[in-house]
């Protein structure tokens, strides 16, 4: 059976019991990365990022959509849309809120050579907001993958906010477990920024730094080991 219908009613039972429901935190912004260490397909590729996050009463969400381009021609465009919803609250905790926790991943590749595929994942499980000295945010969650293609499987999710003297350091690590004949995986993605928008006299955030992935047998592949330092710029609407 297939997750969707869960995740619809999670969040039609979360927004009736909060018609007065307010935006607390919301941000958009753009970023740009350049990179030539990739692995499976070509190794240099270029990548346009459009993310959204948002904090509310109900609990909070985050969505973004990567469109990649390949020096080769292959394109991708990959996206993920994680709302959260609350189901309580802490104080004086280390924990602050538990959530359900709901993350529908979507892509579709298309090769230079003609080829394509698609696909459509969904994860469900629950999720905790921890109160970490010195962290802006720090989220821990635990999904069960319903996958359109093999097996269903586990992952777990981690997110990260930390400002450090003048720069600010964010990301995320996925583990996700075997399936099918994939080995189990560790894809740890973060990006190290500054703010430039101070000297340019702009209001909003422009950054400028590096994302680091290391991806631990990529896309549960045996042995496919990622090292990329990617080129970032971001801007904050």
């Amino acid at each position: 059976m297939r997750a969707f219908p869960l995740i619809t009613l999670c969040a039609s039972c979360c927004l009736a019991s909060n018609v007065s429901a307010k935006t607390l935190f919301s941000d958009f912004s753009v970023s740009y990365l350049n990179g030539s260490n990739y692995e499976v397909g070509d190794n240099k590729r270029q990548v346009m990022t459009l993310e959204h996050v948002a904090a509310t009463t109900w609990g909070d969400s985050f969505t973004f959509v990567d469109r990649l381009e390949s020096n080769n021609g292959d394109k991708e465009i990959y996206g993920e849309f994680s709302p959260r919803f609350k189901l309580t609250e802490f104080e004086n905790s280390p924990v602050k809120a538990l959530y359900v926790a709901t993350t529908i991943e979507y892509g579709n590749f298309s090769s230079h050579t003609g080829a394509g595929s698609s696909l459509t994942n969904y994860l469900y499980g629950v999720g905790a907001g921890f109160d970490v000295p010195y962290f802006n945010y720090f989220n821990v969650n635990f999904y069960y993958r319903n996958n359109e293609h093999g097996d269903n499987n586990y992952q777990t999710t981690v997110t990260w906010g930390l400002p450090i003297g003048p720069f600010y350091y964010d990301g995320f690590m996925d583990y996700a477990t075997s399936r099918d004949n994939n080995v189990s995986q560790m894809n740890l993605t973060s990006q190290l920024k500054y703010d430039v928008a101070p000297h340019l006299n702009l209001d909003s955030k422009l950054y400028i730094g590096v994302e680091y992935v290391y991806w631990l047998d990529k896309f549960g592949i045996d042995g496919v080991n990622e090292n990329n330092v990617n080129l970032l710029v971001k801007y904050h609407f």
